[in-house]
């Protein structure tokens, strides 16, 4: 059984999708998204700095773009058995599953990272990613400090989220038995009580969305959870914003649903790094480059298991 999964914010690197633009059709493809969105996704993935795509309007759609592009090179022959995505990857993952279409999640992310940066701009927020140490025991150390818990991840990351002062603070004070705290490349608490202005405005671009239920099991990073309505789907992608991501719990799903392989659609490695550690015997490929394109179509043939997915759009 193969789970197709999608990375979230701070998976981008400059110039990440000059090589996928060279592919039949995906060049032309990604100038339809841009223009659909008013964001030139080719500039922002071919050229822009470092600093240009830490922009969470920026980064958010085209994290989606790279993600949707990535899987249509692999083919529509090729289909997973079930989704999920970390974060914004949630978007992308709605789109395998049919929840929505292209179009419809790339203004909706669109809006997502607007709200999201405007909601940053309160006050200076950030995260950062710690390594190693008894979760339970960092979950709490982070609160003692008034930060929250955003991202559990598994295999001993936990990713911190708060204001500038408190961050600064963890660096000082880090928890029992963590080795390192690393600053992410992005602009913001996200998945926090700093996110609920962005709440709002979701929910108006959720109820201008096409929904209809997934057509094989989506894996909600909420809680862990399969999803069976398009309606539930698009709640939590609404909702999560300003709640804590359960990467871990995601993979004692992908566990219990007898997950045997991962693929990671572009930007990869950060989900299939983690999945290295968590799920020992999985076996994993990120799709940094169109060079993986073959290995990963191998893994699908050996792997995959089910039609679910037959006619998908956008993937």
């Amino acid at each position: 059984m193969l789970v197709l999964v999608a990375p979230g914010q701070g998976a981008q690197t400059p110039g990440f999708l000059t090589p996928w633009l060279d592919l039949p059709g995906l060049s032309s493809r990604i100038g339809e998204w841009s223009e659909a969105i008013e964001l030139d996704l080719v500039h922002y993935g071919t050229q822009a700095d470092a600093d240009e795509i830490r922009d969470t309007a920026v980064a958010q759609p085209l994290l989606v773009a790279a993600g949707l592009l990535s899987a249509a090179a692999l083919g529509t022959e090729v289909k997973p058995d079930a989704v999920a995505g970390h974060s914004v990857g949630e978007i992308t993952a709605s789109v395998y599953a049919r929840v929505i279409d292209e179009i419809d999640a790339l203004r909706f992310v669109r809006a997502r990272g607007q709200a999201m940066a405007e909601a940053a701009a309160v006050t200076e927020t950030g995260m950062a990613a710690m390594l190693g140490g008894d979760q339970d025991k960092v979950v709490a150390h982070l609160e003692g400090l008034g930060l929250t818990a955003a991202n559990v991840n598994g295999a001993g990351q936990i990713v911190a989220a708060g204001t500038a002062e408190q961050l600064a603070a963890l660096a000082e004070d880090k928890p029992e038995d963590v080795r390192r705290v690393v600053p992410l490349k992005v602009a913001g608490a996200f998945h926090t009580r700093h996110m609920a202005p962005a709440v709002v405005a979701l929910e108006d671009a959720a109820g201008k969305l096409t929904v209809g239920d997934p057509v094989l099991p989506y894996v909600s990073n909420r809680d862990g959870a399969v999803v069976p309505t398009g309606v539930d789907v698009i709640a939590r992608l609404v909702g999560q914003v300003a709640n804590p991501v359960r990467w871990d719990r995601c993979m004692e799903t992908f566990k219990a649903l007898g997950v045997t392989a991962i693929v990671e659609v572009s930007p990869g490695g950060t989900l299939t790094g983690i999945a290295k550690r968590a799920l020992p015997g999985v076996a994993t490929l990120a799709l940094k480059t169109p060079d993986d394109l073959e290995a990963a179509r191998a893994l699908f043939a050996e792997h995959a298991g089910t039609d679910a997915t037959a006619d998908r759009s956008g993937a």
